[in-house]
């Protein structure tokens, strides 16, 4: 009888599933599917995210672009999708034989995942963690229940999760390695800009219809801030998800200030700039790796606000002040987004030598704090030990 080779039998690759609900949670969800798969390139990664993740090698199950939400009012448009959402990865961990599922913020999504987790046995790594410390700090023992670790970005974090039960690590700020990772053209940009000619950056945020808020009061800053020191030059960086049409509208016809659009440059606008007015957000922690003074601005419709006011438990608005625990850069909120307030402030920024240099100490304690680069390794090696590698 003729002998039949054996066939060798390749091993069953591990699957991981990485759920991420919007934009930053792709960017950073991307940054962990690179570092997953240097270390273990033969594990199979599924993900709800976008094209981030899918150039870092995941295979995107749903777009998360049809999930994003902003705002408390907002929600309801979008249920249809996020339930099909829910459903059909549902029925994804119940079938697949994943070996980990790991969660980016997106908290009311996400811990319904992770219940469904939990009844099939799959383990589950939270990588950036919900801002339970400014509001809904009651579902921390929820949170413990459902999750088996997680992996947060800012230290004071550790303390709330450890303290209900669950096993906590600070791993670091994405933005560290995002930010050192982009400065390498970026480093004489502030050495062509002359002394005495302060560059202001206008960052209204990425979203229209906080441009379509902020902008106007911005511009309107920047008119008085040139009408007294006519050396300054202001740079508007524009997201990607804003079109510069949108942009064109909201500048008036005859707007005689020295502004350059920069599409898609937010950090080079960053580099350059000697004081940045931004809107509230992770721009805030941005500015500060780059350790450039700031205005926080910030206005949502008056229904969100008082929702908003009744829920959050922080003083501060900007996630610098909360970081620093005490109020170390100015933020005009509500009925304050006003041109004079804003210009009065950078007029303050600028001119007042000792507060300047107050303002950038407290920075560099702030970005001190958010740790060292390497987050998405950390974070990799983390979700490779919990499937037993």
């Amino acid at each position: 009888m003729p002998v039949r080779e054996k066939r060798e039998v390749e091993p069953k690759k591990k699957k991981i599933l990485i759920v991420a609900g919007e934009a930053s949670g792709d960017l950073h969800g991307s940054k962990l599917v690179s570092a997953l798969l240097s270390l273990q390139p033969e594990l199979e990664i599924y993900a709800v995210g976008s094209e981030l993740m899918r150039q870092a090698g995941a295979k995107v199950l749903i777009d998360s672009s049809t999930l994003a939400v902003v705002g408390i009012t907002e929600v309801l448009g979008q249920l249809p999708n996020i339930f099909k959402a829910y459903r059909a990865l549902k029925k994804f961990i119940k079938e697949e034989d994943l070996r980990l599922l790991i969660l980016i913020d997106f908290p009311d999504f996400n811990l319904r995942l992770a219940k469904v987790a939990q009844r099939a046995k799959i383990p589950v790594l939270y990588y950036i963690s919900p801002q339970v410390w400014a509001w809904r700090k009651g579902r921390v023992p929820k949170i413990a229940r459902l999750v088996n670790k997680m992996a947060v970005i800012l230290p004071f974090e550790v303390d709330l999760y450890q303290e209900a039960g669950l096993e906590a690590e600070f791993v670091g700020h994405p933005l560290l390695d995002i930010i050192s990772s982009g400065q390498e053209n970026l480093g004489e940009e502030r050495g062509k800009i002359e002394k005495g000619n302060p560059f202001i950056a206008l960052l209204p945020g990425s979203r229209l219809k906080e441009v379509k808020t902020l902008l106007p009061a911005m511009l309107e800053a920047a008119k008085i801030i040139f009408a007294q020191k006519s050396t300054a030059k202001f740079i508007l960086p524009i997201a990607p998800s804003i079109p510069r049409a949108e942009i064109e509208k909201i500048l008036p016809a005859s707007f005689e200030v020295p502004l350059t659009l920069m599409e898609n440059q937010a950090y080079r606008a960053m580099a350059r700039a000697d004081l940045i007015i931004l809107a509230s957000g992770t721009a805030t922690l941005e500015a500060a790796i780059f350790q450039k003074p700031m205005i926080i601005v910030y206005q949502v419709s008056l229904l969100s606000y008082i929702i908003g006011k009744a829920l959050i438990k922080v003083r501060w608005v900007g996630l610098v002040n909360i970081i620093a625990g005490k109020k170390i850069v100015p933020e005009l909120l509500q009925g304050d987004v006003q041109g004079g307030l804003i210009a009065a402030e950078a007029l303050k920024i600028l001119e007042d030598e000792h507060y300047r240099k107050e303002m950038l100490i407290n920075l560099a304690e702030v970005k001190q704090k958010l740790g060292a680069p390497g987050a998405a390794r950390r974070v990799a090696q983390m979700a490779l030990q919990m499937i037993g590698n």
